[in-house]
């Protein structure tokens, strides 16, 4: 047992470092393929943006970008160790001693299993603080202005949303300040059996926590003549921190976020559907780590005992780039509501992870 313990520490600090070896090399890359179209960019724009900024910018992009990659990185990473432990003569060596090939492929999946937790509970909220730090930086930079309202450059902002004086639906002329505040409001306040009961006309709306504050209101309550009002207040469950941490694309928003602004955006009829489908994803994230292992070593594997092992590394590789193909098939019929976001998420996990597992159950144990 301490010899197969040894054998298992050994084989986990191999794997690791290759996967790990393999992500930074993929993060080098984007960094410098999105340098050039952040450097791309700001040629088209007609301000001045720093060189220094736009580097930052990039470095901020980085995480969320190189997390994409992940996958790639565990299946390269285990191919390459695998080819390296046959060409040596290791696994020959283990086989001839009796050791299976499930003890040095199972250190190589529960490596990747802790790697994608990790990412998932750590390295994904970190990418997201970033990616909105980026966002906000490229939104000052560029003139870009988003918010969580749905915006038509000839017919304004609308957002609907419910408060706890009922549904109600904004309109405004103008978004200001990341969607804090809006000029040329006009609000349709409703019940809760969906009645209009008033219509107000204002010059200007600020978020507070819990409420927006109207200014210089017009307000027409059914079955009453109009009265302006300097102030006015209407309740709403948004906070200006949920605005801003809305303002992003989904990869701004944590792991740990996801739930709530999938709440957030529901409450306010903005489609969810992407936000399901990222998060599903991020859960999914260590089982598709593990089905990466596996696909690698059945194509490894498969090299060291009946030869042709450049052959069936390229096999592995294309594999895996025919699974890749398969999740985004398969997460854009989720996007267009076509499957579920779990479905999207997992059943390309449970294909491909059963399919490598019994092709190995196969090849190995007969």
């Amino acid at each position: 047992m301490s010899a197969v313990g040894t054998l298992a520490r050994y084989f986990s600090l191999r794997f690791f470092i290759a996967m790990l070896a393999m992500f930074l090399i993929c993060c080098i890359l984007i960094f410098f393929v999105d340098f050039i179209e952040m450097l791309r960019r700001a040629g088209n724009y007609s301000g001045d943006v720093p060189g220094l900024l736009l580097a930052w910018m990039t470095l901020l992009r980085l995480p969320s970008f190189s997390e994409l990659t992940l996958p790639f990185a565990v299946l390269i990473g285990s191919i390459g160790i695998f080819l390296m432990l046959s060409r040596s003569s290791e696994l020959v060596v283990l086989r001839a001693a009796g050791i299976s090939v499930w003890q040095f492929t199972l250190p190589a999946m529960i490596v990747a299993f802790l790697i994608g937790i990790g990412f998932v509970l750590v390295y994904n909220p970190l990418a997201a603080v970033a990616r909105g730090e980026a966002e906000r930086l490229y939104a000052v930079a560029f003139g870009k202005d988003e918010s969580l309202l749905k915006t038509n450059k000839n017919a304004g902002a609308w957002l609907r949303e419910d408060g706890t004086d009922g549904p109600s639906v904004v309109h405004a002329a103008e978004v200001l300040n990341q969607g804090l505040e809006l000029n040329g409001v006009t609000v349709f306040q409703y019940d809760r059996d969906h009645g209009l009961t008033e219509r107000i006309e204002a010059k200007r709306a600020v978020l507070k926590d819990g409420r927006w504050e109207l200014e210089d209101a017009w307000v027409s309550a059914v079955g009453q003549e109009p009265a302006l009002y300097q102030h006015y207040l209407l309740s709403t469950y948004l906070t200006p921190s949920q605005v801003r941490d809305s303002l992003g694309t989904v990869f701004s928003i944590s792991f740990w976020d996801l739930p709530n602004f999938i709440r957030i955006a529901e409450k306010a009829g903005l489609p969810a559907t992407q936000y399901r489908v990222q998060y599903q994803l991020l859960l999914s994230r260590p089982f598709l780590l593990v089905t990466m292992v596996l696909i690698a070593a059945t194509c490894s594997l498969r090299g060291f005992r009946f030869g042709n092992v450049q052959i069936n590394a390229i096999f592995g590789l294309a594999a895996g780039f025919v699974f890749f193909v398969l999740s985004e098939v398969s997460r854009n019929l989720a996007m267009a509501g076509v499957t579920s976001a779990a479905a999207a998420a997992w059943v390309p996990v449970i294909i491909a992870g059963s399919l490598a597992l019994t092709v190995l159950l196969y090849k190995e144990d007969g």
